[in-house]
């Protein structure tokens, strides 16, 4: 699946207004039962992990005539669909022809962390041999149902949302069938890179001021790191707490080498205390005088994307800054750190992907570091 699906940034803008919602129930309006799949004449049944190389196999033909930037592996894909809370016996479909060759897959995810929006995604796809035969639009209201009864089951009294994404490569069709089966372009990504050879601009040297410290990333600090990472994007649209369990999911191009977090040795801990902003589990970690990650980087490698791209390159795909340290330059500094580990791997470029309406300003940051727009993709929703 595109590394788009996976829900990024995010602002509370429905807190104050919880008390007001109608029941998760009555909003979702889940079917009792899900719509049949007639079109195409095909056989079809829920996904199993056995079946993680067809898929895999599918999802690449298909971005690969949708000119899409990246292509799978098989273990990112058995990472998305493996995970324990995944119920692919009731949240996928596989679609096969007479021949018995996979030419359809349908998925809709959920998140157990979800605490201010509960949500629901949707993704898969049509083998472009099989397009313009109906199959996408019986296959999206078969995802938009099942989410609904996912949402309604969560008993989660929260606004709630059913999710999506497209390339902006990708077909006008697509674009369309999300359209008018009422979802609505809710958010747009930016897809980023930043040369790091020839004559591109230096990597900048970042001094971190008073008793901040770079570190390289470690499993010491990864929980650390994820408490971080949820006080970080609490104020970004989108973004919903992540448990241990979601956060160490899908690291299978995880590059702990080229990852870095910055460190507090001498937090202000009773300040950070008396700060209502300061969340329950940082307070927790806080009292038990647990290491206090301020900012950090983590970084992939995605080798199976660079022959595609035309060059290699390392993908930050988590940087974050907590709140009480916005404006000191921190995660600039372990921005600054990945890019030079990228560089001397021998990576030609830097590359990240943001939300355009990313409310820290990370936008013009990363413009004032060289990085410039690739790529682009939508996401698109339905808000209940």
């Amino acid at each position: 699946m595109p590394r788009a699906y996976v829900p990024l940034p995010a602002r509370r803008p429905y807190a104050c207004r919880v008390h007001q919602l109608s029941p998760i129930a009555d909003r979702a309006a889940a079917p009792a039962t899900l719509p049949q799949i007639t079109a195409g004449d095909l056989a079809w049944r829920p996904a199993t992990l056995d079946d993680v190389p067809r898929v895999t196999a599918l999802n690449n033909t298909i971005a690969e005539a949708d000119g899409a930037p990246y292509r799978e592996t098989e273990d990112e894909t058995r990472e998305e669909l493996g995970a324990a809370w995944r119920d692919l016996e009731h949240d996928s479909l596989l679609g096969f022809d007479a021949d018995g060759d996979l030419r359809v897959t349908a998925f809709v995810a959920w998140f157990p962390g979800d605490t201010t929006t509960v949500r629901t995604f949707a993704f898969g796809g049509v083998h472009p041999e099989r397009r313009g035969e109906g199959i996408g639009r019986e296959v999206l209201a078969w995802q938009l149902a099942r989410a609904r009864q996912i949402l309604a089951a969560s008993g989660k009294q929260l606004p709630a949302r059913i999710g999506t994404y497209a390339e902006d490569d990708d077909p006008a069709s697509k674009h369309r069938l999300y359209l008018h089966a009422g979802l609505e372009p809710r958010r747009y990504f930016s897809d980023l890179k930043r040369p790091l050879t020839g004559d591109a601009p230096a990597i900048p040297q970042v001094e971190l001021t008073g008793s901040l410290r770079l570190v390289p990333f470690s499993p010491e600090l990864d929980d650390a790191i994820r408490l971080a990472h949820n006080d970080a994007f609490r104020d970004h649209w989108g973004s919903q707490p992540q448990t241990m369990e979601q956060w160490t999911n899908g690291r299978s191009e995880f590059a702990p080498e080229w990852s870095y977090a910055v460190v507090d040795d001498a937090p202000d801990v009773a300040a950070l205390l008396a700060d209502e902003a300061t969340d329950a589990s940082t307070r927790a970690a806080l009292d038990a005088g647990a290491p206090l990650v301020v900012a950090y980087a983590l970084n992939s490698r995605f080798e199976a994307d660079f022959a595609v791209r035309g060059y290699t390159f390392g993908y930050t795909g988590i940087l974050g800054t907590r709140r009480a340290y916005r404006g000191r330059k921190a995660a600039l500094a372990a921005l600054a750190a990945s890019m030079r580990a990228f560089a001397d791997a021998g990576m030609e470029a830097a590359v990240l992907d943001v939300d355009t309406e990313n409310p820290s300003g990370a936008h013009g940051l990363y413009a004032s570091l060289g990085y410039t727009k690739e790529h682009g993709s939508t996401m698109y929703s339905i808000e209940l």
